[in-house]
């Protein structure tokens, strides 16, 4: 049954087995109640946050001057007083979402933190840290974001192993998601091992989509050429849209039913990046493009409200289209496309980006606590 309060195209994509998360926090929301009215009204389930999005939260208005403050009476360094602030953050919007948790069933209601982007290519301070974020936030509902760097895989399956939910995050080809779902596997399997219990522990698999369209448009734009134009603006779909039959070729395995047996929680796919860049491009495409049962699309606020103003959900619009989309990547590749080399680029771009948000959080943090001492 409809909610009349609820906007109906949010609804309607909800209907369809889509998760629909938002990719932004800070302490205004939270405390203004703008979070708890996006669950409300535009079928908000769930919160991703990251570098990025604290460096812009923090530095824009007073809203965290206090607990600078606090930490600056107490001689906290910028390091330590940004880890009180963050995980403050992602701790109270825990709690704002925890009824979802029972009304989804333990699937929704979960909000995100990443580990210190620095440590992209170091398992073991990942994995340390993954466990303090878990313990210091405190919260079943939790899910700590780790990059699916070649380090970055088994610090996964270690951490699902110690039995702490993971947002693998800055997953951008298909052969490394497969790769993410092996060590999703590998950890449950570890924690079977060991005689641990698998209820509660939840992953998603977040593939970037728009970055795909950005780096691949810019190379499509410098060969040129009528078959180069054509393809603009199309990988970034073909390419989630096989991540979605990978995603379905795994769970079908004996592998994954042994596990789902035992208790298991598929890793879901989460489509993240789902903003487009470009304004010659419909500002829904990324969401009406790729609806699929069992996914999760976590987008910024504009584009939420952009599919509560004018999406059109039209059912499932990712499984009928695998041939298609194996043949758009194809054709990216024959007019001269090295996608391998994308990937690595984006990659790097993606771990390099996070970085430098931390780095200017810090250097802003930094300097408010200079302010308040």
């Amino acid at each position: 049954m409809n909610d009349p309060t609820t906007n109906p195209n949010l609804q309607a994509l909800s209907r369809q087995g889509v998760a629909v998360w938002l990719d932004d926090l800070s302490r205004e929301r939270v405390e203004t109640g703008n979070l708890a009215g996006l669950t409300k009204q535009y079928s908000v389930v769930g919160v991703t946050s990251n570098p990025t999005i604290f460096e812009s939260a923090v530095s824009a208005g007073d809203w965290y001057d206090d607990t600078i403050a606090a930490s600056a009476a107490k001689g906290y360094d910028a390091d330590q007083a940004v880890r009180v602030l963050t995980t403050d953050d992602v701790r109270s919007a825990c709690d704002v979402l925890a009824p979802l948790v029972e009304q989804t069933g333990g699937l929704d209601g979960r909000v995100s933190i990443e580990v210190d982007p620095r440590l992209a290519h170091d398992t073991e301070a990942t994995i340390e840290q993954a466990k303090q974020l878990w313990d210091i936030i405190g919260r079943s509902n939790l899910y700590i974001k780790i990059p699916a760097t070649k380090a970055g895989l088994p610090a996964i399956t270690e951490t699902i192993a110690a039995g702490i939910s993971v947002n693998v995050t800055l997953v951008f080809s298909v052969q490394r998601y497969r790769e993410v779902l092996d060590a999703h596997q590998a950890g449950l399997e570890q924690r079977l091992a060991a005689g641990e219990s698998l209820d509660g522990i939840a992953s998603v698999g977040s593939f970037f989509v728009s970055r795909m369209d950005s780096e691949v448009d810019k190379r499509l734009a410098r060969i040129g050429g009528e078959r180069a134009e054509d393809l603009k603006s199309k990988a970034a779909i073909a390419n989630t849209r096989l991540a979605y039959q990978t995603y379905e070729q795994v769970v079908a395995e004996p592998r994954w039913q042994r596990l789902a047996d035992a208790g298991g929680a598929p890793q879901r796919p989460l489509w993240a990046s789902t903003s487009v860049k470009s304004d010659a491009l419909p500002d829904t495409l990324y969401v009406t493009e790729l609806v699929a049962p069992g996914v999760v699309n976590t987008m910024p606020e504009k584009t939420i409200m952009a599919v509560a103003d004018h999406g059109e959900i039209t059912g499932d619009t990712v499984r009928a289209h695998y041939a298609e989309a194996q043949r758009t990547l194809e054709a990216v590749q024959d007019v001269g496309v090295d996608l391998d080399d994308v990937y690595r680029v984006l990659e790097d771009e993606g771990v390099q980006k996070f970085v430098d948000s931390w780095d200017a959080l810090l250097a802003s943090v930094s300097a408010k606590l200079e302010a308040a001492r």
